[in-house]
């Protein structure tokens, strides 16, 4: 705290507004339109991001990164993947060389890379048509792991699926099952999936006491 400011909010107000600047923007009425952040990720989180969504709350500037380089001139645009009558969406960081280029950030250094980047890399070497990609963590203390990765058609199939069970499921506005995972803890629809609301009656401290009316 500073004189008679809090910093602290001034900075967490800044980190949400360029977020939602930096962040792929979605029609959820559109849902012939599936974006590959959508179904390498939970897909009842994307369900409740389309049809009732709640914002979610950023760290800090680290989580930008990949939104920040997308902007610069050296960026790479969206590119689109046909599915039948389904259109895929993806973007990539940059591409250097033939080869698709990721950045995360990352707590600490990773000794493997996380499967939602692993099949978005794979997934986006099929949308550009590219052969090689390699994923970048950068660390709060600034430092690098990479890993690289060279395209698998499995993988790419499992995520034409799941753009389907996607596109199936908004059409017929059913809920997806839950699929249980380490980010479930830090994920804004936590508490639709894992508490339920019970009905309670309100009682007060006489009746707790047992001193209430009596008939």
């Amino acid at each position: 705290m500073m004189g008679d400011r809090d910093f602290r909010k001034v900075i967490k107000s800044a980190v949400e507004s360029i977020g939602k600047e930096l962040e792929i923007q979605i029609d959820s009425k559109d849902i012939q339109t599936i974006h590959l952040h959508e179904v390498v990720q939970c897909l009842r989180r994307s369900y409740y991001d389309r049809v009732d969504p709640q914002e979610i709350e950023r760290r800090g500037f680290n989580e930008l990164l990949s939104g920040l380089l997308r902007k610069l001139e050296y960026g790479s645009g969206p590119k689109e993947f046909a599915i039948e009558d389904i259109k895929l969406k993806g973007q990539v960081d940059m591409i250097v060389d033939d080869t698709i280029l990721l950045f995360r950030p990352a707590a600490t250094e990773l000794e493997n890379p996380l499967a939602n980047d692993v099949l978005y890399l794979n997934a986006c070497m099929w949308i550009y048509d590219k052969e090689d990609g390699v994923v970048v963590y950068i660390s709060g203390d600034r430092k690098e792991t990479t890993f690289s990765l060279t395209r698998n058609k499995k993988m790419f199939e499992e995520i034409i699926r799941r753009v389907r069970v996607l596109n199936d499921l908004l059409k017929e506005q059913k809920l997806p099952i839950l699929e249980p995972s380490t980010e479930c803890s830090e994920c804004q629809y936590y508490e639709r999936c894992y508490m339920k609301k019970k009905n309670s009656k309100q009682v007060s401290l006489a009746e707790m006491l047992g001193m209430g009316d009596k008939d």
